[in-house]
């Protein structure tokens, strides 16, 4: 069903999707907190929300519009709402407050408490297949066996892996029609048990960085790179021993905990925090420390950027900064991690960080943090180091 969403003015008066801040992340007027698919999700989706408003469950809803617009337009309470990335959770919270809404969802992490019983699932399509893989896997697994899964996205940004993923899972899966650049995929039917496949999830790999031992990677589906070594951080490594030597260090952005765990094991008096907003990477790193025996030196933290550290507290910093939001490539993520990791350096603290030539990081690096040299650049990537002044 193709339909404009409407908004009943009985149930949340004054609610817009306008209205929505993607705060505390990156702002812009090219960045916006919801779009054509979230509308069309929730147009495709609208007699079943209406008829189901004990049993919905939200996953990969960027900034609230998916949770905020079935609850207001649609009367849905009691959604359960999982969101990989903690800005998302945060930016969720603030616009369920501005609204009036904040009483009808619970965050919740990816397990499955999130979807036991759950009958219908607004799915925002994950670009990485893995990560649709490991949702799809837990939906058919614990969800009610009637369940009708809704997973939505931006034309550009969908395949038919995604059809192919999903069929492995479900018994239907169909493809609607598109409508301003964005389609939805629906899927039903979960297979027996005795017809789904094996959990593939922590992916592991071991990994030469020079070590006695190879460094094992853990990651979940969400997790950037999976269980592979982002080539950047592999040219990283090895120069971290030029780094100041210090008590304790930062891996901020950790993702899968690469940069973490290699600390730990070149410096096993170093107490190391890994800090990433994404839940799938906290999982998957904890799991790396696990699997690399430093679970008692390296502590994984879940945070906004270092929001949860106070000023000229840390002697370290390691970063590997992203270069996209979501979808949208994007410098601004890389400018705030710069900018708090200049805010909790104390003075003389290092940020080292890697990333790729093109993007020409170093004034910002001088701006936001202090003085930055170069310490070693290849076809692809740059090293720098940041003295806070």
């Amino acid at each position: 069903m193709d339909r404009p969403v409407t908004q009943d003015p009985a149930v949340t008066p004054g609610f817009s999707f306008e209205n929505l801040s993607r705060r505390p992340d990156v702002e812009a007027e090219n960045l916006q907190a919801h779009d054509a698919a979230d509308r069309l999700l929730l147009d495709t989706a609208a007699d079943r929300l209406r008829a189901d408003a004990g049993g919905v469950v939200v996953i990969g809803d960027a900034y609230g519009a998916l949770t905020l617009g079935a609850a207001a337009l649609h009367g849905v309470r009691d959604l359960r709402v999982h969101q990989d990335p903690y800005s998302g959770e945060l930016a969720l919270a603030r616009n369920a407050d501005a609204a009036g809404l904040a009483g009808v969802y619970s965050s919740l992490p990816l397990d499955p408490a999130l979807v036991h019983g759950a009958r219908t699932v607004l799915l925002r399509l994950p670009r990485s297949l893995d990560a649709l893989e490991e949702i799809a896997a837990l939906i058919a697994r614990h969800a009610d066996p009637g369940v009708v899964v809704y997973a939505g996205g931006r034309v550009k940004h969908m395949t038919t892996a995604m059809n192919a993923v999903l069929g492995r899972w479900f018994g239907s899966v169909s493809a609607g029609l598109a409508r301003q650049k964005s389609r939805i995929l629906t899927a039903a039917g979960p297979l027996p048990a005795e017809r789904l496949p094996e959990d593939r999830f922590p992916l592991a790999q071991k990994h030469d960085v020079g070590l006695t031992a190879p460094l094992e990677l853990r990651g979940y589906g969400a997790a950037f790179a999976g269980a592979s070594l982002d080539i950047g951080t592999r040219f990283l490594l090895p120069y971290l021993a030029q780094a100041r030597q210090a008590a304790s260090a930062i891996d901020l952005g950790c993702g899968t905990g690469a940069i973490a765990a290699y600390l730990a094991l070149t410096r096993p008096d170093l107490q190391v925090l890994a800090t990433d907003q994404s839940a799938a990477a906290v999982a998957s790193a904890s799991a790396t420390m696990a699997a690399n025996g430093v679970a008692e030196q390296v502590r994984v933290r879940r945070d906004d950027a270092l929001a949860g550290l106070p000023e000229r507290s840390a002697e370290l910093v390691v970063l590997n900064p992203p270069f996209h939001i979501g979808a949208s490539v994007h410098a601004g993520i890389a400018l705030k991690l710069f900018a708090d990791a200049g805010r909790v350096l104390v003075p003389g603290g290092e940020l080292w960080t890697v990333w790729n030539s093109h993007l020409a990081y170093k004034p910002a690096l001088t701006r936001l943090v202090g003085p930055t040299r170069e310490v070693a650049r290849n076809p692809k990537f740059t090293i720098t180091v940041s003295t806070r002044a």
